[in-house]
C-alpha cells in the first residue's frame, strides 16, 4: 500500500466464532481503513460485541483470519500487542474501572505501558484536561454517575494513545449532558473507531459507514446525507438484505 492507498488497520476474513459450540459469527469479513468511523448494526445477539472481543483477543476466533495493524494475529501475545493500539470501551463502564480515584483509573494504562507514576499522572491529567473532564480527577470512582463513568472509561482508554476505538454501546444510560459531551469528544476525535449504536441520531452524526451482522454475516454499507424537507442519514448496502431497512436505517431531523 501506498501513502494514496493506507493499509487497513484491521482486516478481519471469513471469522467463525460464538459460544459452546455454538457459532455467533458465521463467515464474517470486515475492513475498517484510517479515519473510518464504522458503526455495528444488527439484532440483540446478532454478534455486534462478540466482534469486538473477537479483534481484541479476548473471545478466540475458531476460523479464520484476524489481521491488525499490518500483521496476522493469532496468539494471545499478538492480541497483547493489538490492545496496545486498538482501545476497547465496554458497554459497563464497571467492567473497566477498578481504581479507587478516576486519576488513579486513567493513569493505570499509561502505567502498564512503561511510564513513571509521575509520568503516567501527568498523562492522565492531561487526557482529562483534553476532555474536559479535569474537575472529576479526585473524584471517587463508583460515586460517579452513570454518564460520568462512562466518559471516564473512554479517557481510560484514550490516556494509551490508540490508533483505533473499539465502542461498545457508548450510549447507554447516559443523561441528555453527558449525551452531548461524549458526541462532542468522540466527533473532535481523529481515531479511526468500530461503534456499537442503536442510537440513530448518535450514528447519524458520527459513523462514515456500517456493518450489518445478519444470520451471522456480515453486509457492508455507505452512509449518505439525502436532502428532503429535513436532514437524514441513510445506510446504503452493497447488497440487497432482507431486513436490514429495519435494523440499517440511520436517520434524523434537523
Amino acid at each position: 500500500m501506498n501513502a494514496l492507498n493506507p493499509a487497513p488497520l484491521i482486516r478481519l476474513s471469513g471469522i467463525v466464532a460464538g459460544y459452546a459450540g455454538q457459532p455467533v459469527l458465521d463467515g464474517v469479513d470486515l475492513v475498517l481503513d484510517p479515519g473510518e468511523r464504522m458503526v455495528l448494526l444488527g439484532a440483540n445477539g446478532a454478534g455486534k460485541s462478540t466482534l469486538l472481543h473477537v479483534i481484541t483477543g479476548f473471545i478466540p476466533a475458531s476460523a479464520g483470519t484476524v489481521e491488525a495493524f499490518g500483521a496476522v494475529r493469532r496468539s494471545e501475545a499478538d492480541f497483547r500487542a493489538v490492545r496496545l493500539r486498538a482501545g476497547l470501551v465496554f458497554q459497563d463502564a464497571d467492567d473497566q474501572l477498578f481504581c479507587p480515584t478516576v486519576i488513579e483509573d486513567v493513569a493505570f494504562g499509561p502505567l502498564n505501558l512503561g511510564q513513571s507514576r509521575d509520568e503516567a499522572y501527568e498523562t492522565a491529567r492531561a487526557t482529562l484536561r483534553s476532555l474536559g473532564l479535569e474537575p472529576l480527577a479526585d473524584r471517587i470512582t463508583h460515586r460517579l454517575s452513570g454518564g460520568e463513568k462512562r466518559l471516564v472509561s473512554i479517557a481510560a482508554v484514550l490516556a494509551m494513545k490508540p490508533e483505533v476505538l473499539l465502542l461498545d454501546e457508548p450510549t447507554v444510560g447516559l443523561d441528555p449532558d453527558a449525551y452531548a459531551r461524549l458526541g462532542e469528544i468522540l466527533a473532535a476525535l481523529p481515531q479511526a473507531m468500530i461503534i456499537v449504536a442503536h442510537d440513530a441520531h448518535f450514528m447519524a452524526s458520527l459513523a462514515t459507514c456500517a456493518l450489518l451482522l445478519k444470520d451471522g454475516r456480515g453486509h457492508r454499507g455507505s452512509i449518505h446525507q439525502h436532502p428532503h424537507h429535513h436532514s437524514h442519514a441513510h445506510v446504503h448496502f452493497e447488497h440487497d438484505v432482507e431486513g436490514a431497512m429495519a435494523l440499517g436505517h440511520v436517520g434524523h431531523d434537523s
